[in-house]
């Protein structure tokens, strides 16, 4: 574990800033100024994770404590734990099911 004054390096993939792109451009649809908002809350919200990368709870589907999630309103941040940094791998409504390719090993 790394000493608290440490930051854990947080990396985005690919696949998780397009769901946040898609997400984003729907919620515009109807409420530009609210899309904006959101996508700074799901960015604020995994900052945390360079501080605190156990914060979010263990994945139910897995039950790896190497994957976990946060919340941001009604989505799940998911990520993975590797070393000292934290890769987040998706963003996922909660009404939609997690595909389980979203998080395997690349």
């Amino acid at each position: 574990m790394k000493s608290p004054q440490m930051k854990w390096k947080i990396i985005w993939s690919p696949l998780a800033l397009t769901r946040i792109n898609e997400e984003t451009e729907y919620i515009a649809r109807d409420k530009p100024g609210a899309a904006g908002r959101w996508a700074d809350g799901i960015f604020e919200t995994a900052e945390r994770l360079s501080d605190f990368p156990e914060s979010g709870r263990v994945l139910p589907a897995l039950g790896r404590p190497d994957v976990r999630e946060l919340t941001y309103r009604n989505h799940r941040v998911i990520y993975r734990i590797e070393g000292e940094r934290v890769l987040i791998l998706t963003v996922r409504h909660w009404r939609r099911l997690l595909d389980i390719s979203e998080i395997d090993e690349p």
